[in-house]
């Protein structure tokens, strides 16, 4: 229990949360530099835009208030001398922070509002010391900070699917009612850690409200101020089907109406033989019961587990329609009963929904009878290089000296970075980085958010959400 306890604070001490190479930049800057300006992008990647997200969870899990004691530079002190071999660490420049700081970190951050959607290759956030004597602490944070690419990348692959599936609600669907929860995370025990889950769970409600990862609406509740972000349904499990055996199947299905007489409720039907249970379980011996329990507002959601997705969406949708009946909505799509829907939780990713909502549509169904649950590819299929992160220093002052700094490798263009102080604005209706101090400060969207250990801005959850939605939802939203 010890090593635990001790493990623990570790992991809470700011001064070890950074690459080791970093704990020897103090001693290689400059002589006389007393500012070093940084900033983070997107460098280009798989998807053109991304969605901000996630800052203000580091800075308040992380940066808020003293963060910088004795203790943590004691314990600094130890580690890295051992780690190291020798003695390289900035115990002189920390012991400034504590002293002449009160442990607060003088540093400036400038972002853009969480949940902006910006084209890749602009400015996102910067970060420059505020105390010419911590210009090291800088890039010092870079490794911590870095780090909202992880939540930054799963907002925008969420976003990037609520674009999909809006565009076939759109095209077969007779209203965008039901996007929101159209994607439901499944990726809890796929996720990294609890941490990670938690991370990654939020951001996926940036854009969706259904989640089944609890540690993602925990997330959004203590940090960006949301009593609850997301919502769930009972659901079966393989084992609550499997334990009632073969021969039991349908008294598994039984029980689950049964238990659960009203509302949403979802069942995974794949155990044994989906045609047969869909065919004459659901649509056979139980059909009467769910007819019924719709009567009451409950609807059944049939859970299919395998296959291609593709396929078996459509088998399963033609099975339910012979069954339970169909009707045309105002597109001339067809509907299921309301009390009767499915949700395909199966290799469900950004590549493949176009490919299962395409193959509905020219099958005549309407993507409103569907839902989606995704795990490993929402919330673990991608990582720093998917959107092509980056961190890097563009202005110093040294012997009072204003110089604009930039790397340009003759192997990479693509990693040649920006000159100067930087802003982002709206140029002629597109947003334009402008480098080497040339922007106006009226015009600029990079809000101080964090000065000298202090949140300047807390955005909520509410706020992120509405920056984040799709325009042809806040379009209707706004003819209605």
């Amino acid at each position: 229990m010890a090593g635990d306890s001790q493990l623990g604070a570790q992991l809470d001490n700011i001064l070890l949360v950074t690459d080791s190479y970093k704990v020897t930049h103090h001693l290689q800057y400059p002589d006389n530099t007393s500012t070093v300006y940084s900033y983070f992008e997107s460098r280009g990647g798989k998807f053109r835009s991304t969605v901000f997200f996630g800052l203000q969870y580091i800075l308040k899990r992380w940066l808020v208030g003293p963060v910088v004691t004795r203790e943590k530079i004691d314990e600094a002190v130890a580690i890295y001398k051992e780690h190291f071999g020798r003695d390289l660490f900035n115990e002189e420049g920390w012991n400034y922070i504590l002293n002449h700081h009160g442990g607060h970190l003088p540093v400036r951050i400038k972002a853009i509002p969480e949940g902006t959607v910006v084209p890749y290759k602009n400015v996102l956030f910067t970060v420059e010391n505020t105390d010419p004597k911590c210009f090291w602490l800088t890039n010092y944070l870079e490794t911590l900070l870095v780090q909202v690419w992880y939540p930054m990348t799963v907002a925008t692959n969420s976003r990037y699917q609520k674009e999909i599936i809006c565009k076939y609600l759109d095209e077969t669907a007779d209203n965008l009612e039901g996007l929101p929860f159209k994607l439901h995370d499944f990726g809890f025990r796929g996720s990294t850690s609890v941490e990670s889950a938690g991370i990654g769970g939020a951001a996926h409600l940036v854009n969706f409200m259904g989640t089944d990862t609890i540690a993602g609406i925990m997330m959004a509740r203590k940090y960006y101020a949301c009593p609850m972000a997301g919502f769930s349904i009972p659901a079966a499990e393989h084992s609550t089907i499997t334990t009632w055996g073969r021969e039991g199947e349908v008294d598994a299905y039984r029980n689950m109406l049964n238990k659960f007489p009203t509302g949403l409720m979802a069942c995974v039907s794949d155990s044994y033989n989906i045609w047969n249970a869909c065919d004459h379980f659901w649509g056979g011996v139980l059909k009467d019961s769910v007819v019924e329990r719709g009567k009451n507002g409950g609807v059944l959601v049939i859970r299919p587990d395998s296959g291609d997705p593709a396929e078996v969406v459509i088998k399963v949708l033609d099975i339910l329609g012979q069954k339970f009946g169909v009707t045309k909505n105002t597109k001339g799509y067809k509907m299921l009963p309301p009390y009767v829907r499915i949700i395909q939780g199966d290799g469900i990713s950004y590549e493949s929904l176009s490919t299962i909502l395409e193959c509905m549509k020219v099958h005549g169904w309407s993507s409103d009878n569907i839902a989606f649950g995704s795990g490993g590819a929402l919330l673990q299929r991608i990582d720093r290089d998917t959107q092509k992160c980056a961190y890097k220093c563009s202005y110093t002052v040294i012997n009072g000296k204003e110089v604009n700094v930039f790397k340009q490798p003759i192997t990479d263009q693509v990693k040649k970075s920006k000159k100067g102080r930087l802003s982002l604005e709206v140029i002629n209706g597109e947003y334009a980085t402008i480098q080497e101090g040339h922007g106006n400060p009226k015009e600029d969207l990079l809000q101080v958010v964090f000065e000298n250990g202090k949140l300047l801005r807390d955005f909520t959850f509410k706020e992120v959400r509405a920056n984040a939605e799709l325009e042809m939802v806040k379009k209707r939203q706004s003819d209605s």
